[in-house]
C-alpha cells in the first residue's frame, strides 16, 4: 500500500517540479501594488501600498500571484525575498474591501489570499520573509506561509481579528503549523503582540537582527540557498511539504524514493562528481 502511495507521490513531484522549471515566453507585465525584480540568482518582491500599511488588497493579491506563478514557472531566480515597502511588512487584509463586499465576494477575497499562500509553498524557489514593522492577521499568516523568515528586532507580530470581531481563521492554518496548537491559540484568542523575541522563540521566524542589518542579513541567507540547483532546491521542498503530513514510517518510504529518483538526476550526478574532483559545481540552470 505504501509503495504504490509512494510511487504516485515520487510521480507527482517529478512532474510539478518539472512543470515549475518550464520556461514560458511572455511580455514584461508593470505592477501597481508590488514590485519586483531579480538580482544574482534571487528575486525581490516587494509590497508597494505603505500608506497603507501594504495591506493585501484584492488588485495586490492578484499582481503578487502572477508574479510569484511568473517567477516559479521561469526559473531564473533559486531564491524569492518578499518585502514590503516603507516602515512596515504587512498589516494583513484590507478591511475597507471586506466591509463593503457581500458573501460571494469576501469569499473570492479569501480564496484568492489562500491560492497565493499555498502557490508559495508550490514553486520550486524557497521564499524568505524579511520582516520589518508590523506582520498582522494575513501579513503575520504571509509570514508563517513562507519557507523561511528574517525579521529586525522591533518587529511585531499579531493575530488580531478577534479585537474586531473578525476571527483570523485562515492566518490560523499557516501559523498553527509554525508555531504550534498552544502558542497558535494564545495568539488567535488574545490577538496580543508577539515580539520579534517571542516570535524567533515560538518558531514562527528564522533570524532575528538589527533593523540596519536586516537587508544585509536576508541577503546574505538568499545568496548561501541561490548557490545550489533549482532542480534540487524545487525537489527538495515539495518533497518536505508531502511529507510534513505523513506519519514516520510512511514518509521514510516516500523519502526514501524521492531521493533515489533525486540520485539520478543530473545536477545530482555532477555535484557528486565535483565533490569527488575537488571542483565547483556546474549546476543545469547556471552558475
Amino acid at each position: 500500500m505504501h509503495a504504490s502511495i509512494n510511487c504516485d507521490s515520487i510521480l507527482y513531484i517529478i512532474f510539478m517540479w518539472a512543470f515549475s522549471l518550464k520556461i514560458l515566453l511572455c511580455d514584461p507585465m508593470s505592477y501597481k501594488t508590488i514590485t519586483y525584480e531579480e538580482r544574482d540568482k534571487v528575486g525581490i518582491l516587494c509590497l508597494n501600498r505603505p500608506r497603507k500599511r501594504n495591506a493585501l488588497s484584492r488588485g495586490l493579491l492578484e499582481e503578487f500571484t502572477s508574479c510569484i506563478k511568473d517567477a516559479g514557472r521561469r526559473g531564473s531566480v533559486r531564491v524569492i525575498i518578499i518585502r514590503g515597502e516603507g516602515e512596515h511588512f504587512c498589516a494583513g487584509h484590507d478591511l475597507v474591501e471586506i466591509l463593503e463586499e457581500d458573501q460571494v465576494g469576501i469569499r473570492g477575497l479569501f480564496e484568492a489570499c489562500i491560492r497565493l499562500m499555498n502557490l508559495l509553498q508550490q514553486i520550486p524557489q524557497p521564499v524568505i520573509a524579511q520582516v520589518r514593522g508590523v506582520a498582522t492577521a494575513a501579513g503575520c499568516q504571509l509570514v508563517a506561509a513562507s519557507d523561511l523568515a528574517v525579521a529586525e528586532e522591533g518587529a511585531l507580530f499579531a493575530t488580531p481579528g478577534v479585537k474586531i470581531g473578525l476571527f483570523c481563521s485562515t492566518p490560523m492554518v499557516p501559523l498553527s503549523r509554525a508555531v504550534g496548537r498552544k502558542r497558535a491559540l494564545e495568539m488567535l484568542f488574545t490577538g496580543r503582540f508577539v515580539s520579534a523575541r517571542e516570535a524567533l522563540d515560538f518558531g514562527l521566524i528564522n533570524r532575528l537582527v538589527p533593523l540596519e542589518k536586516l537587508e544585509e542579513e536576508t541577503w546574505k541567507l538568499a545568496r548561501d540557498i541561490a548557490r545550489y540547483s533549482l532542480a534540487t532546491l524545487g525537489l527538495g521542498k515539495r518533497g518536505f511539504y508531502r511529507q510534513w503530513d505523513m506519519a514516520e514510517g510512511q514518509a521514510y518510504e516516500f523519502a526514501k524514493e524521492l531521493i533515489a529518483a533525486n540520485a539520478l538526476m543530473e545536477d545530482a550526478k555532477e555535484g557528486i562528481s565535483a565533490f569527488l574532483e575537488k571542483r565547483k559545481p556546474r549546476w543545469k540552470d547556471g552558475e
